[in-house]
């Protein structure tokens, strides 16, 4: 997820079109409504809950540089892919 200034989030979840709702209404408290990450601007499938964990732990450890590289590899407009995963 990300916000209009470019701060970005990074999570999992089991249900992506979920998630993104409820990050937009500021349900989940903490980082999202504190930073205004509301649009999805990546994302991608893992095979289990242990890999989807382990891959958001490493993404979490990943400088900014690495994940924008990450987005813009799919994304070079930082479109709002919500559409595409809900």
């Amino acid at each position: 997820m990300a916000s209009f200034d470019g701060t970005l989030c990074t999570g999992m979840t089991r249900d992506i079109a979920s998630r993104v709702e409820q990050r937009r209404r500021g349900a989940i408290p903490g980082f999202s409504p504190k930073y205004e990450t509301k649009k999805p601007v990546w994302c991608e499938v893992a095979e289990s809950f242990e890999s989807a964990r382990e891959r958001a732990a490493q993404l979490k450890r990943w400088r900014r540089s690495k994940k924008v590289w990450l987005i813009e590899r799919e994304n070079p407009n930082w479109e709002d892919i919500s559409a595409r995963v809900g």
